[in-house]
């Protein structure tokens, strides 16, 4: 069994060396501007997954994709060799899609927003169904009390 501290070294290490060999010896022109964003490794350090970034469109992303396909035997030897593993791990490139995902929970938190505003102003406008106040209120009791002493039951200061 592997220590989960060291697969957390070997994974920052792996994200490191391919940003580095990518910015330095990949020469490919399908590459974009792209960005390593993260590294896992599995616990038997036989397999990587390599998440990127790539800043464009949907053909920069896909021949970004084509161009670390191409490279990733380059890239797996120079990791293997670095880590001075037994085996070095294969190499898989996912794009990392976290923008889209900020991007669609900022629209629904604006979408959120707009609903509250709207239901807030809704209340401001509105009235009760029935009379303002439909309960009965102790002042109520109060009076009609007052009305039943005077008929016929002696108060506190009449009994002295």
């Amino acid at each position: 069994m592997t220590d989960p501290a060291k697969v957390r070294r070997h994974a920052e290490r792996i994200r490191e060396l391919v940003a580095s060999v990518v910015r330095s010896q990949i020469k490919d022109p399908r590459l974009g501007m792209i960005t390593i964003t993260d590294a896992r490794i599995t616990a038997d350090l036989r397999d990587a997954t390599v998440f990127y970034t790539v800043l464009g469109d949907a053909a920069a992303q896909a021949s970004t994709a084509a161009a670390l396909e191409s490279a990733k035997g380059m890239l797996r030897s120079t990791v293997g060799k670095a880590l001075g593993l037994r085996h070095s791990p294969t190499l898989t490139f996912v794009l990392d899609d976290v923008q889209d995902q900020v991007k669609h929970i900022d629209d629904l938190l604006a979408a959120a927003r707009q609903s509250d505003a709207e239901v807030q102003r809704l209340a401001a406008q509105a009235k009760y169904a029935g009379e303002p106040q439909p309960y009965r209120l102790d002042e109520d009791e109060d009076a009609e009390g007052d009305q039943d002493d005077d008929e016929g039951t002696p108060s506190a200061t009449d009994r002295r």
